[in-house]
């Protein structure tokens, strides 16, 4: 990967990100409850991913930053997910993420709430501290997510 093509990826991820954390601070939604978290939430649902389009936008290998991650890599991908989708559970106890709703709304089914979490356009979603989850997007409308992600195999497919 080039470095202007680098930089535009970082520079799309930290635009994103802004563009995110600006809208998550209006208002909590797309959080869980503070009622309601627990280390005993939602359990593993869905097996496998159903109905879910990935594309890879550009990867970083962060060995050769100045970071100098070995053996991992700084990712973003666009996942669509068609009414009824499913994203399956997966771990983030070892590739944190960031996961920024671009359109439509789906249900996370978080280890770490004790209820079903809405996400909705404009939110983001912190994954990180041995957190796991699925998804399903419960709607008649398609949803596009943007994930951001560290990962060990830069073709790994979970969410």
């Amino acid at each position: 990967m080039s470095s202007s093509t680098s930089f535009l990826a970082l520079a799309t991820c930290a635009a994103l990100a802004g563009t995110a954390f600006i809208g998550a601070t209006a208002a909590s939604a797309g959080e869980c409850p503070a009622a309601k978290v627990t280390t005993d939430g939602q359990k593993a649902g869905a097996t496998a991913h159903k109905n879910v389009a990935e594309k890879l936008l550009g990867q970083i290998d962060l060995s050769t930053e100045k970071v100098a991650v070995a053996g991992h890599h700084f990712r973003m991908r666009r996942l669509d997910v068609e009414p009824g989708g499913e994203v399956a559970w997966h771990s983030h106890s070892e590739r944190p993420a960031l996961i920024y709703v671009v359109s439509g709304a789906i249900t996370e089914y978080s280890s770490h709430c004790a209820v079903p979490i809405e996400h909705k356009a404009g939110e983001l979603s912190v994954e990180d501290g041995g957190l796991s989850h699925w998804w399903k997007n419960n709607t008649k409308m398609p949803v596009v997510l943007i994930s951001a992600d560290i990962a060990a195999d830069p073709t790994d497919h979970n969410m």
